[in-house]
């Protein structure tokens, strides 16, 4: 079943048993035009808003004279940086309580498919990310990594076991991932060899080469359009290739967690559905605006 897609009609759920199959054996699935236009459409409007901040900022700070607001939402981000990469941000993160991003993390369709895998009592994990993956710039060139490795080196409990840890990732394309302009590969079945060791690179943790490279031939493409979106296991192996074309490859990346477990991070995130607790989980954009990073 490698690379196998479930192609859903908007709304519907997959086949439960099918797609739990596939996520224990290859540790992914990809849902094709999963996720509503309108969806879509508000994260994208939502990432134009934060582009606009960062616009302003830099014309705040004296470093452009102009700002690009008709620029494509492709490159404006890029163009605005082009001659100050280093500065660029690399992703956004605690910004994303923004009303258009209610509809994406919490949308009920995607919390059916999650239920299936987790049960009943769902946390979205306190590690949502939007990444803009700017041309030829390895600072937004992720590398081949396990999320558990992040946690790993992060835990505010250094005998909690990350392994231990259910969990659903779910990435999903702002605009056409391609092989291209860096779209992600997986390494199907790694899921099963619990965390292993990472090394600090520049930007990011990579997983170490004892590890990769005898695994590196069995790499996978994941090449999406806007509405799909890819589930996956929190241990398997994966990666973001560069990006070779002149416009952004803008996606967002987000977590669901058993409840009933602890984040074994600092940051607690938030109830996204609960029959012991419905009174927590976050039921509407302005609720969502609200309560911010936790």
């Amino acid at each position: 079943m490698e690379n196998r897609t479930f192609e859903e009609a908007r709304g519907d759920r997959p086949d439960a048993v099918a797609l739990r199959k596939q996520f224990e054996e290859s540790g992914y699935v990809v849902l094709r035009g999963f996720l509503p236009r309108e969806v879509v459409d508000n994260a994208i409007s939502s990432m134009k808003q934060l582009v606009d901040e960062t616009a302003a900022k830099l014309a705040a700070d004296g470093l452009i004279a102009d700002t690009l607001a008709e620029e494509p939402f492709e490159t404006r981000l890029y163009t605005l940086y082009r001659d100050r990469l280093e500065r660029a941000p690399k992703s956004f993160r605690k910004e994303l309580h923004l009303p258009g991003l209610f509809g994406l993390f919490f949308h009920p369709p995607l919390l059916d498919v999650v239920e299936s895998l987790l049960g009943d009592e769902i946390r979205l994990y306190p590690n949502y990310t939007a990444r803009p993956k700017l041309p030829g710039w390895e600072g937004t060139q992720v590398l081949w990594h396990q999320d558990a490795g992040y946690t790993e080196s992060i835990k505010v409990d250094a005998s909690a076991s990350v392994d231990a840890l259910r969990m659903v990732n779910v990435w999903a394309p702002l605009v056409p991932a391609t092989k291209e302009n860096g779209c992600m590969q997986f390494i199907p079945g790694t899921h099963k060899l619990g965390t292993v060791p990472h090394e600090k690179r520049e930007h990011y943790l990579q997983i170490a080469d004892a590890y990769l490279s005898p695994r590196l031939a069995e790499a996978t493409d994941i090449e999406l359009d806007p509405g799909d979106v890819v589930l996956f296991n929190n241990l398997l192996f994966h990666q973001g290739q560069p990006n070779a074309t002149e416009r952004i490859r803008w996606s967002i990346d987000w977590r669901y967690q058993d409840a009933g477990q602890p984040t074994y991070r600092a940051d607690r995130g938030h109830l996204a559905r609960s029959r012991t607790h419905p009174d927590d989980v976050i039921g509407n954009a302005a609720e969502w605006v609200r309560v911010g990073w936790q």
